[in-house]
């Protein structure tokens, strides 16, 4: 799969790179390429098909999209990168997985303990990323397109479920960069690997179990490699999840990227109700598949919530070390969760004083 991924994305730049090709003629149709790691079954595609239908018939036909699914175009770790330099016009990134140069929208992610839904996440990342530029400079040369919550993870697990904070001791299991380091301090032996290969890693015993939501029960086929599920609670934040390079970009009349942005709520809700239909039906069809599904005490809940609190403070303050501040975004952050238990409404004018400090 990675050379046949190499050889699209070489022929992709080529095209990009190739000289003197006419411009299309005034109003002809644009066609731009979309890229996901996803197949078009899942929950995140099936929002991206009806981002692409909505799109295309509100444009009159003007604007089209060609997707490419299953990871042929994108990888998970390099795809901001790969969508700027145009090997695909559009696509599926994910700064949580990223190598290098997304260091504070990786962090952030962990930034959000205590977060209530999907919908508040999305609207506390965009208070962020109007009053942070550090954001906007991590994702120069793109334009963001949709912004993406989460179901909050809990736990699968092969062989044994976790009913206590002491049962991860001694376990291997794939998580999302920002719950690395509160698993270590637990005694489990955490790793960050893409989603994708993950069900190979749990069928060959590679790793004990997977920090994941619900949804992936049915959706990744999890059923088939774990046994149990556990709902201690992750909180997680949301990050820039769809975006279009500046080349591309720039193809399109002022009017169509208008029709582009005006779009981004559109995406961002069918993105929502999909994670959400995910989540219930994940559930329904572990319970018919005969997964377990352990209850976590709210005693131990509570305790973890404490330690995933502390250990956002601590990679805000880790991020110094690379000339970052993340402690004013940490504190924002919780400023924002914390008037919106009071409010029910995320307003970016947050009373910054409540932060962790």
């Amino acid at each position: 799969m990675s050379r046949f991924r190499s050889i699209l994305a070489l022929a992709a730049l080529a095209g990009l790179a190739a000289c003197g090709k006419p411009a299309p003629p005034a109003g002809a149709p644009i066609t731009l390429t979309y890229a996901s790691s996803y197949p078009p079954g899942h929950p995140f595609s099936r929002a991206d098909i009806a981002w692409m239908k909505a799109v295309e018939a509100e444009s009159g036909g003007r604007l089209r999209f060609r997707p490419f699914w299953g990871g042929a175009l994108l990888s998970a770790d390099q795809s901001m990168t790969e969508v700027r330099h145009g090997v695909a016009d559009i696509g599926l990134i994910t700064p949580i997985y990223a190598k290098g140069g997304a260091h504070m929208l990786r962090a952030q992610s962990g930034f959000y303990g205590g977060v209530r839904s999907i919908g508040d996440q999305v609207a506390i990342y965009d208070c962020l990323a109007a009053r942070f530029p550090q954001f906007g400079k991590e994702l120069a040369g793109l334009h963001v397109l949709a912004v993406q919550g989460g179901n909050f993870p809990g736990v699968l697990t092969r062989n044994r479920p976790i009913r206590h904070l002491a049962d991860f001791r001694g376990l291997r299991l794939r998580a999302q960069a920002d719950a690395i380091d509160v698993l270590k301090q637990l005694g489990a032996d955490p790793v960050n690997m893409p989603m994708g290969e993950v069900y190979s890693a749990l069928a060959k015993g590679v790793i004990d179990g997977v920090v994941a939501p619900a949804d992936t029960i049915r959706s990744l086929h999890f059923s088939e490699v774990a046994s149990y599920f556990t709902p201690i609670r992750f909180s997680r934040g949301a990050y820039p999840a769809r975006a279009m390079s500046d080349h591309a970009w720039r193809r399109l009349t002022p009017d169509l990227q208008a029709l582009v942005m005006r779009s981004r709520k559109l995406w961002e809700a069918e993105l929502g109700s999909e994670l959400l239909k995910a989540e219930k039906a994940g559930i329904d069809f572990g319970k018919e598949q005969g997964m377990r599904f352990s209850p976590f005490p709210a005693s131990e809940q509570a305790r973890f919530d404490a330690l995933y609190n502390q250990d956002a403070r601590d990679q805000a303050m880790r991020l110094r070390g690379i000339g970052l501040d993340g402690l004013p975004v940490l504190n924002e952050a919780q400023a924002l969760i914390a008037r919106t238990g009071t409010s029910g409404t995320v307003r970016c004018e947050a009373d910054t004083t409540t932060g962790i400090k």
